[in-house]
């Protein structure tokens, strides 16, 4: 007689053991960089009083007039308290990313190309994606 029950597969136990601290981990540095923004250690792009005022215009206007770089130029800003907050979006953001690398050693290691071949693709479209290359959604 089975039970029904089969044995979970060791590399979704990886990827979801490393998806879940990962994004743990992810918080705690929002966490740690909202309270460095709040805290005034590290000084704003855009002065905190000013914020009710270019809250209210639309994002374009928004842009233009805080000069707020498009795309990836927000790297440029992380010196600053209220961009240095991107770091952990970027990082839960990116833990996809990270968890099909290691997936993908996994699944090299075991020689089972057919899943090497769908991870590595994967990898591929999640970074040309946030790359900005093909010049759609928001970078």
């Amino acid at each position: 007689m089975t039970t029904g029950l089969s044995k979970t597969p060791k590399e979704q136990i990886i990827y979801s053991n490393l998806l879940f601290y990962g994004s743990w981990a992810a918080i705690a540095i929002l966490l740690i960089t909202y309270l460095i923004y709040i805290s005034g250690t590290i000084d704003a792009y855009i002065p905190i009083d000013k914020l009710p005022y270019y809250w209210s215009k639309p994002v374009n206007e928004y842009v233009h007039e805080a000069n707020i770089p498009l795309g990836w130029g927000w790297v440029s800003l992380l010196n600053k308290g209220d961009f240095l907050n991107l770091i952990g979006i970027v990082f839960l953001a990116g833990m996809t990313i990270i968890c099909f690398l290691v997936l993908l050693m996994e699944y090299i290691r075991k020689k089972e190309m057919p899943f090497v071949a769908i991870v590595l693709l994967e990898v591929i479209v999640l970074i040309v994606s946030a790359s900005g290359l093909l010049g759609a959604g928001g970078h």
